[in-house]
């Protein structure tokens, strides 16, 4: 055999293995994709779909005759965005988010840093103590500090003597409630960042007599700043869509109203009879246009500043 044709085999005998392993890669992940497409991109592509159309009632001014769907183009969205409950709802979830995600962010730095130390002995315990409220279903979390807030029935009223309910306070009640649900899991996240960054480090710099302290702050920290951003990120689109903590006190503060926050919005105007899935659509599209501007844009900064 010549080695011009040997050359040719072991090149169809390569490609056919690539091929063969590409096959099994995509029959494993099959299960995930479709799911995943079912369950996640499909409603997506309807709901963009939906936010280009009206129903009406055909039948003149009152009605009595069939619905009619028909192509309005941007005329929900227009709607949106010259809504002022809209916007005003999106002003409380900015305003909740510039005191709730850097403290929510630093003190989930500051966990992970400390179970990344030499300060614990059982790291594991605490690792799983602090992420445990994560694994509580939002809507338990907030019916939980609902009651802690209460002052007719928790044990921390004659302690505390705060209204949480109030006007002033209820959007730092409701910050409380996220911060301790997902401080945990920003944890992590940090947490295995810093799993990833070689130990070598650490020993040159003590080495050199650096501190503990100093190895935190030198090393560690700065190496974060991927986790960082992916944590920000994560908390922005989370904040745009608050949702369960200010509808689980509404129940109780009838003033809030539907509109309070725009995720409030959106769910009221599609669940409140007669439901407009076309409005609806079009506000969980603006809000999730609006939520990746926002994130576009810490990006940019936050990669810039790193040059």
């Amino acid at each position: 055999m010549s080695a011009a044709s040997s050359y040719t085999e072991n090149k169809a005998t390569i490609r056919a293995r690539k091929l063969r392993d590409l096959r099994y890669g995509w029959a494993f992940s099959a299960p995930f994709t479709i799911l995943f497409g079912l369950t996640f991109i499909v409603p997506i592509i309807v709901s963009i779909y939906q936010s280009f159309f009206k129903t009406t009632t055909a039948g003149g001014l009152y009605g009595g005759g069939k619905q009619i769907t028909k192509f309005v183009g941007l005329d929900n969205y227009v709607a949106v965005v010259t809504n002022e409950q809209f916007w005003q709802g999106m002003g409380r979830v900015m305003l909740f988010g510039l005191f709730q995600i850097p403290f929510m962010i630093i003190a989930a730095l500051a966990l992970a840093l400390v179970l990344d130390s030499y300060l614990l002995k059982r790291p594991t315990v605490f690792r799983l103590g602090y992420f445990l409220p994560y694994a509580i279903p939002g809507v338990v979390a907030a019916m939980m500090w609902m009651y802690l807030y209460s002052p007719q029935l928790s044990p921390l009223a004659s302690v505390i003597p705060i209204n949480f309910f109030d006007k002033n306070i209820i959007l730092a009640s409701m910050a409380n409630m996220t911060t301790w649900t997902f401080t945990g899991y920003n944890m992590l996240v940090f947490l295995a960042a810093l799993k990833a960054i070689p130990t070598d480090l650490y020993e040159a710099a003590r080495l050199d007599g650096c501190s503990g302290f100093q190895v935190a702050m030198k090393i560690k920290v700065p190496m974060l700043t991927n986790a960082a951003l992916l944590t920000v990120l994560l908390s922005i689109i989370g904040t745009i869509q608050l949702f369960n903590e200010p509808t689980v006190m509404r129940a109780g503060q009838s003033w809030m109203g539907n509109s309070y926050t725009p995720m409030m919005m959106a769910y009221s105007t599609m669940m409140t009879s007669p439901g407009n899935p076309n409005m609806a659509s079009a506000i969980s599209m603006t809000m999730a246009i609006i939520a990746a501007l926002l994130a576009a844009v810490y990006a940019f900064v936050q990669t810039r500043g790193k040059r």
